[in-house]
């Protein structure tokens, strides 16, 4: 008791000497007289004391914004100090509410909420740490570095996905403009004109740039992997190889890699899927798993693919992908690799045929009428396919229909074709006349 009244002594006594100074106008003593109480408090452990006074000087009538952010920013390093997770919480919601819209030290409350929500997660409550994080948007802090405002964007997307709001996670995941990791870090930092906001050094816990690329389009795959959007996963993992950490070190590449060629062939067929196939197909580094450049060499030329075949020869493969970096593939993938063979295969048909018989077809595809005609349906549907079946008959027409327009062309030129030959046939047979004419006068 007799330490506590020294301590309330203490602090009466520059509580005078912080009144006086801000009524003066002196920030550098103002400052020194807020930072000496919280230290007092420090040393005798009082945090509860503590938690008290930061409440009261931040409330003082023309409190100075200089002390305001030195007393947050020295109170800060506190946090980690405290005895027990319920004085670290107290002290980060005092602080929280001192810092409650005040521009000059947002960067600081958005650093407190982190805290503060990683605490909530800890304990369980990620629904909590969710939604505080939330409440902060950091893409309209000027004074934030870069790499710091993306890391905590990036950490609202991860607990959105955690709590399954994938729907919010797509929306925080937009804030982040892809192009913004091609950055060259390499330039040295121009320095603030003047006027200009000056940008604060990021914490250093905060990672590289290229390592941030990494986290992003792994959370990115973690959303996708939830719609199924096989393309988009692709493309999300093509960018982490590209890393440079990723391609210098074979036992990291050649897992991403493999994950390229299993969700490019799980991708339906459409120009981006084509052209990334064909862009993998000439990477140097698949001759290191040539069973995947067989792979994708089968399916992308035009011969039908026997699905049994296939499977028995990747089934170890497509197995083994749950030991590989990045987890196993989604339980659908099997159905889908075969439902990408099928459309395959129609495609294929497709062109080597304008008419065939749904008997012949379903033979070559290895299914029954039924699930021929569904497949070629969801095709034609999807408009990845141009067809008519007609049922009475059992034959698939494969032909594009023909507008009016498109008929009385075709057969205008055929018309044009016509008299071109009798032209020709015509002046042929003069021809002979006059040759054998020329033959009987001699």
């Amino acid at each position: 008791m007799e330490g506590d009244g020294k301590l309330e002594a203490q602090i009466e006594a520059l509580l005078n000497v912080e009144k006086q100074m801000r009524q003066a106008g002196d920030v550098a003593g103002t400052r020194k007289a807020v930072s000496e109480i919280l230290q007092l408090c420090f040393e005798a452990r009082a945090w509860k004391t503590m938690n008290d006074q930061i409440l009261l000087l931040s409330k003082r009538r023309g409190q100075l914004k200089q002390a305001v952010q030195a007393m947050v920013q020295q109170a800060m390093e506190y946090i980690d100090q405290t005895p027990d997770v319920e004085a670290k919480i107290e002290l980060i919601k005092t602080l929280n509410n001192v810092s409650a819209g005040k521009i000059y030290v947002e960067i600081e409350r958005a650093r407190l909420i982190k805290k503060l929500a990683k605490l909530k997660e800890e304990q369980g409550s990620i629904a909590e740490a969710a939604d505080l994080m939330q409440e902060i948007a950091v893409e309209t802090f000027g004074a934030m570095a870069k790499t710091e405002k993306i890391a905590f964007i990036l950490e609202q997307v991860r607990l959105c996905l955690d709590r399954q709001d994938y729907v919010r996670a797509q929306i925080l995941s937009r804030k982040i403009n892809p192009r913004v990791f091609e950055a060259d870090t390499s330039k040295e930092k121009k320095k603030p004109k003047e006027g200009e906001a000056v940008v604060e050094e990021p914490p250093a816990d905060i990672p590289s740039l290229l390592e941030l690329k990494r986290i992003y389009y792994e959370l990115m795959i973690r959303y996708y992997t939830h719609s199924n959007d096989y393309l988009e996963i692709c493309r999300c993992y093509k960018s982490i190889y590209e890393i440079p950490s990723v391609k210098e070190d074979s036992t990291k590449w050649i897992p991403v890699l493999r994950k390229i060629c299993w969700y490019l062939v799980l991708s339906p067929h459409d120009p981006m899927q084509s052209s990334l196939h064909n862009s993998t197909l000439e990477d140097k580094n698949l001759s290191e798993i040539p069973h995947f450049k067989a792979l994708l060499k089968q399916l992308i030329t035009m011969e039908v693919i026997q699905w049994n075949a296939l499977w028995t020869t990747f089934k170890d493969e497509f197995e083994n992908e749950k030991n590989m970096l990045g987890g196993a593939l989604g339980d659908k993938a099997a159905e889908d690799l075969r439902l990408r063979v099928i459309e395959h295969n129609i495609l294929v048909v497709s062109k080597y045929y304008s008419r065939i018989s749904l008997n012949r077809l379903s033979n070559l595809l290895c299914l029954t009428i039924q699930e021929t005609e569904k497949h070629l349906s969801e095709m034609v549907v999807s408009k990845a396919l141009v067809a008519k079946i007609d049922r009475p008959m059992g034959i698939v027409c494969f032909r594009p229909a023909q507008d009016s327009n498109g008929i009385l062309n075709s057969w205008a030129m055929n018309l044009e074709k016509l008299l071109d030959l009798v032209e020709k046939s015509c002046h042929q047979i003069h021809k002979e006349m006059m040759v054998h004419k020329a033959a009987l006068k001699a």
